[in-house]
């Protein structure tokens, strides 16, 4: 009795294993799957089977492929007028996008991506571009990021691996709130499967407050309703004093917490996985930091000296993929300004922006409204 019991929970983890692509990693890529594999680019808007590559060259063009012809490069980049919003995908379920890879032109700050699952009139990833790829402050000077879920590769090489099953389909846009027109080479890679009954769809949700008003908090989410997994966080920090600025708390209210949360951090720098002001050290009245990019957490100074109102910019991203934030009914999040110096603490009157990431069961709350573009962009040196 116990050996057939045995048996059949294995034979239902295999079946499970075969069905569901989505499990994948170095452990089982060598096991058999029933999934479809499908990719959309400007060279296959469709992703349909055998329809790669098809663009005709237009002879009033200039295309630099007009040399060679169809099937060379005809039309490896879309481009986005100002004040438009391309449909960058749309995609008919089951189904899991897998990853996605973008290098675009123009102010990421003012690109915004947004990810609408099955039948969806409000997005449940509504996010600027960049800051989606946790580097909110721009391109080109980096941050380079080695992590599992994100890797950005020079010289503007955006990734996402993060899985995003959908059940009936998936709509992917852009908007283009820049003045001018804009370009972007882009592929969306998916597979067409079964998904899990239990699983659930994936969220990303921007926020920015420049400048925090003194004594009070950042909140980087609220108003999560629903039964999730909280995976990951990315903060633009901007600083606007001298001295160290990060003993700030992280703090996770979750399932009906008020007035104080479950999950209480001891610093900025710590919930980053760094610690004692990562690294900092005085040279000629300068602070100087450690920078690292790793699996599940980084931290980067940001190296673009046209960035105006501050003393200086870090980009920090932390994933929750070993240690996911679970919740059953509602998740708050919210993170302090804090400075040490000799007196003591000081509430500081920082730039703070944040991506909060994670899955839950739909329908979910609609989003706070994204800033005015005044409020979205990042000021540049005269």
């Amino acid at each position: 009795m116990l050996k057939s019991f045995i048996l059949s929970c294995i034979v239902l983890l295999i079946c499970f294993s075969y069905s569901y692509g989505q499990n994948t990693s170095l452990r089982n890529l060598y096991k058999p799957s029933n999934a479809i594999s499908r990719s959309i680019s400007p060279e296959n808007f469709t992703g349909e089977k055998g329809k790669g590559g098809m663009a005709v060259i237009d002879k009033n063009s200039n295309s630099k492929a007009s040399k060679l012809g169809q099937g060379w490069k005809v039309s490896p980049k879309i481009n986005i007028k100002a004040g438009e919003t391309f449909t960058l995908g749309e995609i008919d379920g089951p189904g899991v996008i897998n990853h996605i890879w973008m290098t675009p032109s123009g102010n990421a700050r003012l690109m915004i991506l947004r990810f609408y699952w099955d039948d969806e009139t409000k997005p449940s990833v509504e996010v600027p571009l960049g800051d989606f790829f946790a580097v909110g402050w721009g391109m080109m000077d980096g941050p380079f990021i080695n992590s599992l879920p994100v890797a950005v590769n020079p010289g503007s090489g955006f990734n996402s691996f993060w899985q995003m099953p959908f059940r009936k389909k998936c709509k992917i846009t852009l908007e283009n709130r820049n003045k001018g027109n804009v370009g972007l080479y882009y592929q969306i890679d998916y597979s067409l499967e079964k998904v899990a009954k239990d699983a659930q769809y994936f969220h990303a949700q921007f926020r920015r407050v420049n400048k925090l008003p003194y004594k009070e908090v950042f909140t980087i989410v609220d108003n999560i309703k629903g039964k999730g997994s909280y995976v990951g966080t990315y903060l633009a920090h901007g600083a606007r004093q001298e001295g160290w600025w990060g003993e700030g708390e992280i703090k996770f209210y979750i399932d009906g917490d008020k007035e104080f949360p479950t999950i209480c951090g001891t610093g900025e720098e710590d919930y980053f996985l760094g610690s004692y002001g990562y690294n900092e050290k005085e040279l000629d009245g300068k602070l100087y930091y450690t920078d690292f990019s790793g699996l599940y957490a980084g931290f980067h100074v940001i190296k673009d000296k046209t960035i105006d109102g501050f003393v200086d910019v870090f980009g920090q991203y932390r994933w929750h993929i070993e240690d996911p934030i679970r919740f059953k009914k509602d998740l708050k999040i919210t993170i302090q300004s804090l400075a040490w110096r000799s007196e003591g603490y000081l509430p500081l009157e920082d730039d703070l922006a944040s991506v909060a990431y994670w899955y839950q069961n739909e329908p979910h709350n609609p989003f706070p409204e994204l800033p005015a573009n005044e409020n979205l962009i990042i000021k540049k040196k005269k």
